[in-house]
């Protein structure tokens, strides 16, 4: 419930939200860690549980929060059976970074860079530049890619650097701006079904003495999205892609390595006012807010000229005791975006940034009525939504 006029709400306390392991095991240091083991210049080992291979495929699955998967055994019986490989075998999880969204962490994968630096920080950011809402996952309104995000992909690099690199994905996202900024490099192979996806992936991995492949699966995050993680539907998307992981791992070539990894987990949350804060009926809440960007659970709120101090008191006073609410400086400097902020992503992130932390969102009815309507959501700090696991599979 909204607190009333007499109500104390003592916020959440910002160094109480647990931050991504930026440099040792986030998303961004998984790449980077593969390509130093392959010899690629100017990449580190950032994650020195890895012992390095010839060949390394990195299959994301969109959506598959490492909590989701301990949850759910009978439907992946065969990823379950290698959690006990996750991380190099410490059996821990990676965090995927913050926000905990698909375009932060794929771009967070590709180039090895923290949201921070490769400066995709939301779902929606404001573009200092027009002043509009940027949906970095859609690519609207056009931005040129390579100014937004000029750094070179991991794969561009170990390209360069003479290993056989690939991307097998579905066809629709060969040309995609985000694939352009984030996951090119090398050749994109375009496959309709699951299954071709394994196969083509085990044919490249094979197609060099240094291999680096990437594969990628989206419809157990739709399916999340549109039915919840507990939903016949979600499970059914859990048991098929087990049967992809396996089919890969029984096709992989000598002296290869397999990572089964995701861009974030997910929560569902009660369609009832009471998980679900509606800005587009809450005079308070809009008071001095120019734009409203990211998503339900990692919001990006640009105020108006002026009227940032008293934003920031309001959605603090009102929904403090549910979301770590922070300015930008504060989000920056507890480490939220990683331990730098280029200057040209500064501000990109909101005046003020709210990240839950119990089973809520903020939603917009009016201007976002298909998103308000999501199940499953994800992009805070929970551990929920930013553990993800790091399956291995040697031969």
């Amino acid at each position: 419930m909204v607190p009333s006029a007499w109500d104390f709400v003592e916020p959440l306390p910002l160094d109480s939200a647990p931050v991504p392991a930026y440099g040792s095991g986030s998303l961004a240091d998984l790449l980077p860690t593969l390509a130093a083991g392959l010899g690629v210049p100017g990449t580190v080992n950032a994650i020195p549980q890895l012992t390095p291979a010839d060949r390394n495929c990195v299959f994301l699955i969109d959506g598959l929060g490492w909590q989701q998967l301990l949850a759910h055994p009978d439907e992946a019986p065969f990823m379950s059976a290698l959690i006990a490989s996750s991380l190099g075998g410490t059996g821990r999880p990676l965090t995927s970074g913050y926000p905990a969204t698909t375009a932060a962490s794929l771009a967070s994968v590709g180039t090895g860079l923290t949201p921070g630096e490769h400066g995709l920080p939301g779902y929606t950011v404001r573009n200092p530049d027009t002043g509009e809402l940027m949906n970095q996952l859609r690519w609207y309104p056009w931005t040129p890619p390579h100014e937004w995000q000029p750094h070179p992909t991991v794969f561009q690099r170990a390209h360069e650097a003479g290993v056989h690199t690939a991307q097998v994905s579905a066809p629709q996202f060969q040309n995609t701006p985000l694939t352009q900024v984030a996951l090119s490099g090398g050749t994109f192979l375009g496959r309709l079904s699951g299954e071709e996806r394994m196969d083509v992936a085990a044919e490249q991995l094979a197609a060099g003495d240094r291999s680096l492949v990437y594969t990628y699966y989206a419809e157990v995050d739709g399916n999340g999205h549109r039915y919840g993680v507990d939903s016949d539907a979600w499970r059914g998307q859990l048991m098929y892609v087990d049967r992809l992981v396996q089919r890969l791992a029984e096709q992989l070539p000598p002296r290869s390595a397999l990572y089964v990894t995701a861009d974030h987990g997910m929560v569902d949350i009660p369609l009832d006012p009471e998980h679900r804060v509606d800005v587009d009926e809450d005079w308070e809440l809009r008071a001095g807010v120019a734009l409203l960007g990211g998503e339900g659970r990692a919001r990006h709120v640009y105020a108006v000229p002026g009227a940032r101090a008293d934003v920031l008191a309001v959605w603090r006073e009102v929904l403090g005791d549910r979301f770590w609410v922070a300015g930008r400086e504060e989000a920056i400097a507890a480490g939220w975006f990683g331990p730098r902020v280029d200057p040209r992503v500064h501000a990109r992130i909101g005046d003020v940034v709210a990240a839950a932390r119990d089973d809520v969102l903020i939603v917009a009815s009016e201007r976002e009525p298909k998103e308000s309507l999501l199940i499953g959501n994800h992009g805070s700090l929970t551990p929920a939504e930013q553990l993800v696991p790091l399956l291995e599979v040697r031969s």
